[in-house]
C-alpha cells in the first residue's frame, strides 16, 4: 500500500504541477517544504546531521537555518523536475549556466568519451536535460531500481524523455554498456557522492570516513575515457549555475585498486570543496559516512563490476 501510494503522488506531481504557472510551482515548492521541515521527520533529521559535518562550527540555529533552505532547495529540485517535460528548449537552455563547459566539449571532441561525476548538488535532472538540449549531446546514466516497479519506470521514462539513455543499476551489465559507449566517444553523467553497492571505496570526506562508488574511476582507467567531475548549485536567481572541473588525472604507478583510490579522494575532494560552498544545495537527507551506516548483509559485488554511481531519484522520506 505504501509503494502504491508513493507511486500514485508521484504520478500526480508529473500530471499536474507540471501544468502550473511557475510562481504558483515556486510558491507550492517552498510551502510544501517549510511544512516537512517543521514536522522534523527522520529525513529532515539526517540532512541536518549531515549538514553538522559539512558545517562544523555551526551551532543549533545555524543548522536550523540550513535545514530548512535545504528543504526549500530539496523541493524546488523535485518542482522543476515535475516541470521539466512541460519546459521549451528555449527555458531549458536558459535555466543552467555553467562555466568551464570547453572542458566538456574538448574532451568529446578528442573522441576519448567523457565521464560527467557529481554530488546530490542542485538539479542534476536540468544540468542533464541542458546537455541534450543546448549541447545537442546524448548521454547515458544508471538508475537506482525502485519499489514498486511502476514507479521506477516513471522515473526511467521521465529521464528519458528528456532525452537520457537510462540502465538499471544492476553490477556488471550497466557497466558493460558504459564502457561500450565511452569506448565509442560517448558520453557518461553519473551522480557519485553515495555508494548504492557493498563495493565502494573508502575516502576521507569532511573529516571521515565514507564511502563513494568506484565506478567512475575504474570506467576512465579502463576506457581511457576523461572523468570530469561536476558541481551545481543555485543562487537564489531561477537560473541554476554549475561548473565543471579539470580532469582527475589516472595515476601512473601502482595497481588498478590505489589508482582507484586515489582518484575517488580526487573526486571526494572537489565534490566537498561545492558541498561546502553551497550546503544549502545538497540534497543528502540518507547516512552517508560509515560511521552512521547500518550494518548491511549485502555481498560485495565481483571485482571489475564495481557499482558505476547512480542518478537516484531522490524518493528519500523527509
Amino acid at each position: 500500500m505504501k509503494h502504491r501510494i508513493t507511486d500514485a503522488l508521484y504520478g500526480l506531481g508529473w500530471g499536474t504541477v507540471k501544468h502550473l504557472p511557475e510562481p504558483v510551482a515556486t510558491a507550492l515548492g517552498r510551502r510544501i517544504a517549510d511544512t516537512v521541515w517543521k514536522r522534523r521527520g527522520k529525513g529532515v533529521l539526517r540532512l541536518e546531521s549531515n549538514l553538522a559535518r559539512v558545517v562544523p562550527d555551526a551551532g543549533p540555529q545555524r543548522l536550523a537555518e540550513l535545514s530548512r533552505a535545504g528543504m526549500r532547495s530539496y523541493l524546488r529540485y523535485w518542482m522543476e523536475s515535475f516541470r521539466l517535460p512541460a519546459w521549451s528548449k528555449e527555458r531549458v537552455a536558459g535555466g543552467f549556466e555553467v562555466k568551464d563547459v570547453h572542458l566538456l566539449e574538448e574532451g568529446l571532441a578528442s573522441g576519448r568519451g567523457v565521464i560527467l561525476a557529481l554530488p546530490h548538488l542542485a538539479n542534476w535532472d536540468l544540468a542533464g536535460a541542458w546537455v541534450t538540449t543546448a549541447l545537442g549531446v546524448p548521454f547515458t546514466t544508471v538508475a537506482e531500481r525502485l519499489e514498486p516497479t511502476t514507479l521506477y519506470d516513471r522515473f526511467v521514462a521521465y529521464r528519458e524523455g528528456l532525452g537520457m539513455e537510462v540502465l538499471p543499476h544492476s553490477g556488471g551489465s550497466a557497466f558493460g554498456t558504459l564502457a561500450r559507449r565511452l569506448r565509442a566517444g560517448g558520453l557518461v553523467c553519473l551522480v557519485a557522492d553515495r555508494d548504492l553497492s557493498a563495493s565502494g571505496v573508502e575516502v576521507a570526506f569532511f573529516g571521515d570516513a565514507a564511502r563513494m562508488p568506484a565506478g567512475p574511476a575504474i570506467l576512465a582507467q579502463q576506457t581511457g575515457a576523461l572523468l570530469l567531475p561536476v558541481t551545481l548549485w543555485y543562487d537564489g536567481t531561477p537560473v541554476m549555475r554549475g561548473r565543471i572541473h579539470p580532469a582527475v588525472e589516472v595515476p601512473e604507478g601502482g595497481d588498478r585498486t590505489s589508482r582507484t583510490a586515489t582518484m575517488t579522494q580526487v573526486l571526494a575532494d572537489v565534490f566537498a570543496a561545492g558541498i561546502a560552498e553551497h550546503p544549502e544545495d545538497w540534497h543528502m537527507l540518507q547516512r552517508l559516512w560509515i560511521k552512521d551506516l547500518e550494518p548491511r548483509t549485502d555481498r560485495p559485488a565481483a571485482p571489475g563490476t564495481a557499482a558505476p554511481g547512480t542518478a537516484e531519484t531522490g524518493t528519500e522520506t523527509a
